[in-house]
């Protein structure tokens, strides 16, 4: 699986902003789908992650019901939207992808910035 994440930008804070990312191969529908993100100078931390079934999400606690994560597999597209952004969200946003039942998020892409000006 090939990831590519798009659609970061710069917004102010209050703003909102949505990320996509692509995905490549034929069996997208197997895979679960998850966000990353990493801030300059600090660890890479999970932010969102969607089933491959799409039945569940899960957030990270900072998200406190800001962020939707979404999948559309007719397009082989994950999506991050995220509202009511703080200027500590800046950070490169990435997408990752791992195969149903397996733990490890084996694929990358590369990331997209997002910067929250205050």
């Amino acid at each position: 699986v090939q990831l590519q994440a798009s659609g970061g930008g710069l917004v102010q804070a209050g703003g909102s902003l949505g990320l996509s990312c692509a995905a490549s191969g034929r069996t997208f529908s197997s895979y679960g789908m998850g966000w990353f993100r990493q801030a300059q100078g600090k660890e890479r931390e999970f932010v969102a992650a969607i089933t491959w079934s799409g039945g569940s999400t899960y957030y990270a606690d900072f998200v406190e019901g800001r962020f939707t994560i979404s999948r559309d597999d007719a397009k082989n597209m994950v999506y991050l939207r995220m509202n009511s952004l703080k200027p500590e969200d800046t950070a490169v946003y990435s997408c990752a992808a791992k195969y149903r039942g397996r733990q490890n998020w084996a694929y990358w892409g590369q990331g997209t910035q997002v910067t929250v000006s205050s």
